[in-house]
Formats: C-alpha cells, sequence, structure tokens
C-alpha cells in the first residue's frame, strides 16, 4: 500500500477492502469513500507485550486503524512527511514519530539497552525517547514525521556515521548503534543544549536524520 507524497507535509493513502493501515490519531486530514478510523489500543500489531513493554516507559503512541475503501490524506502539526519503503528488513523509529504505515508490517519494540548496553539506556534519556524504540518490520511504506525535513545517511562498514542524537529519526539494515561522549562536541559542532553526546551508528544500512533538534 503505497504512499503518494502530496507536499513536503502530506500524504495520500489509498485504502482497499481487506487491507488496512495504521495511522497515529488525529493525523487524518481529509478522506474520500467509505473508510473507517478506530483507535487502536494495542498500537498496531505489537501484541500485548509490545504494548505493555512501551506503557511501562510511557512511550505508547496513540494509533487509529484505518480500513475501507478510499483515500486519505495524512498529515500532522505542519512537519515534514517522509515515506520510508521497506523490502523485508526492519525500520527502527521513535514511536512518535510514526504518522502512518502498513497494516502488513509487524510492529514490535527493541528495548535500546540490547544496542550499546547501558551507553544504549543513556541515549534513551538523551533523546527523551527513553527506553524503547519501535521495530517495523516487512514489506510496506512507512511515514515518519520531522523538523525541517529528512536526508538519508548511507552507513558502510568501516564508515560509522555520527549524528546529533536529536536530530536522529530512524534507521534500517544490519545497524548497531552506540552513544559516546565527546567533551565540546555539541558546544563546538552541533546546536543541541545538554549533555556533550553523539550517536554513532556503524554496520550496513541507512540511516535518517531531521534538520533540527527540536522534538516533536
Amino acid at each position: 500500500m503505497p504512499f503518494r507524497e502530496i507536499s513536503s507535509k502530506m500524504i495520500e493513502a489509498r485504502v482497499a477492502p481487506g487491507q488496512r493501515l495504521f495511522s497515529q490519531r488525529g493525523a487524518m486530514i481529509a478522506y474520500q469513500g467509505q473508510v473507517t478510523f478506530t483507535p487502536n489500543a494495542q498500537g498496531g500489531q505489537g501484541g500485548i507485550g509490545s504494548m505493555i513493554g512501551r506503557r511501562l516507559a510511557g512511550e505508547a503512541a496513540p494509533l487509529m486503524t484505518v480500513e475501507g475503501d478510499g483515500t486519505v490524506l495524512f498529515g500532522h502539526g505542519g512537519h515534514h512527511v517522509e515515506v520510508i519503503e521497506l523490502a523485508g528488513d526492519t525500520l527502527c523509529v521513535e514511536a512518535d514519530r510514526l504518522l502512518a504505515f502498513d497494516g502488513t508490517l509487524e510492529q514490535g519494540t527493541m528495548f535500546m539497552g540490547s544496542q550499546g548496553g547501558v551507553m544504549g539506556m543513556v541515549r534513551g534519556q538523551v533523546t527523551g525517547q527513553g527506553l524503547f524504540t519501535t521495530t517495523l518490520k516487512g514489506h510496506g511504506s512507512v511515514a515518519v514525521m520531522a523538523h525541517g525535513g529528512v536526508i538519508q545517511l548511507p552507513v558502510t562498514p568501516g564508515n560509522p556515521v555520527r549524528v546529533d542524537p536529536q536530530a536522529y529519526v530512524a534507521h534500517h539494515g544490519n545497524v548497531q548503534n552506540k552513544l559516546s561522549t565527546a567533551l565540546g562536541w555539541r558546544d563546538m559542532v552541533g546546536r543541541g543544549s545538554g549533555e556533550a553526546f553523539q550517536l554513532e551508528l556503524s554496520g550496513q544500512g541507512m540511516v535518517f536524520v531531521q534538520a533540527s533538534e527540536e522534538k516533536l
């Protein structure tokens, strides 16, 4: 169920009988056809374990199930929207960045401590996103939100990408992340406030960053 970009801040999704998609509540702008919108307390397809994990971390993203036959326009808060196509791989994305995604994708959560140990947990606190992040796996489309637009940076073996943690949006592929300290780095190079940390992503894949350190 591919999404069509109407503008940098709006997408159109085609909903067909027998198919469904999930979107952030309040993201529907307009629609045509016979389309229904149902609040989804489970937060997509992650199941009860996924829901409990995020509830404990205070990170549940309120979603709604979209079904029927028609077209829907999505946008939220005037944020820029980026469509990411998955071809069987897994996307890691902050929950509040999700605008809409295919119902065929398998949703779950990942404990950030599993990538980088204690520093992975610190990363969650620095970014303000907590200790868990959302994972989406399979074949389909995902629309994510960002401040000031999104750019894609390739991550290749031996060439890690280092980003301001608050500019991070998502990543996919065989990518590992860790948080490292760099005294004076943010004061001298980055524009974020707070501790001097940088997020290092290594391996093989793609990382998506926004042109701002603003939180959604």
